[in-house]
């Protein structure tokens, strides 16, 4: 067996139990640690010299990645805090943990596994809604959601005894294309304006519908790259102004950067009557 090999497709680091138990001995495994073809993190792991360094760490502590660190490995819309999020065994009070690494000692929902670097993904959204701004959470399993990675009943059926989880999951919606359009309906939400998702006008679906008549388009990461996307948008816009409808389109820098800007030109918008048909 070519235990570098068999790393190699098995995630460039496993326990050394699962590469004993995928046929290598323990003398090979010794051979390919003195070679320097392998390399041991603490005892129990085997790892290739270049093998992803946040699974090296977590294992290096004996712990999983969790949180917003797991899930921009899931691929879910995530906001950058610069940490790396650990779930550790709660009885590692001593454990000494690099700078710039936050502990998570709370128990999830699923059972672990101390052969696994990656906390299950339940568990990985129920740390982010405990750890992360209520804000933050409801983003992440509104991505979580619309990217299909779990379904809006089996969230609904995720067993935790958490409120701060319970309040993210109720606020949840699988109708957010990305974090950037989560933003405003939460933040509407919260000074009483209903912001309702994905409704079909003109044959085309709208970002956000306030009323009969206001619709908010998002633009995700400011100006479009491509443009014959940015000219079938403002098509669109265009169509839409000519049905009637009064159409403000918001980029990211705006949403994230100038939100009280965003929040008062709808409220101006609102307190004309243009939400109404």
């Amino acid at each position: 067996m070519d235990i570098a090999e068999w790393l190699r497709t098995h995630g460039q680091i496993a326990h050394t139990k699962d590469v004993l138990h995928a046929g290598a001995s323990k003398y090979a495994i010794r051979g390919a640690v003195r070679s320097g073809l392998v390399t041991r993190v603490r005892r129990d792991w085997l790892a290739l010299p270049d093998c992803d360094p946040l699974l090296r760490l977590a294992a290096s502590v004996g712990g999983r990645l969790t949180c917003l660190t797991a899930a921009k490995r899931i691929g879910l819309w995530t906001v950058a805090d610069n940490v790396t999020h650990l779930a550790v065994p709660p009885h590692a009070n001593s454990l000494v943990l690099p700078t710039g690494v936050k502990p998570h000692w709370a128990t999830g929902p699923v059972s672990t596994n101390r052969r696994k670097l990656v906390d299950p993904f339940e568990n990985v959204l129920v740390r982010v809604a405990e750890c992360q701004p209520f804000e933050t959470a409801v983003v992440v399993l509104d991505s979580a959601l619309r990217l299909r990675k779990i379904s809006a009943g089996h969230l609904q059926r995720i067993a935790s005894k958490s409120t701060r989880f319970a309040s993210a999951r109720e606020a949840a919606s699988e109708f957010s294309d990305s974090g950037i359009e989560s933003i405003p309906r939460l933040r509407l939400a919260r000074i009483g304006i209903v912001v309702r998702q994905q409704v079909i006008i003109d044959d085309h679906p709208v970002d956000g519908l306030i009323g009969d008549r206001l619709v908010l388009q998002i633009d995700g990461y400011g100006p479009h790259s491509n443009a014959d996307q940015r000219r079938r948008d403002l098509r669109q816009d265009g169509r839409l102004i000519l049905r009637g409808y009064t159409v403000f389109r918001f980029d990211y820098a705006q949403v994230l950067g100038r939100w009280t800007y965003v929040e008062a030109t709808v409220l101006s918008a609102m307190a004309q009557g243009l939400h109404l048909a």
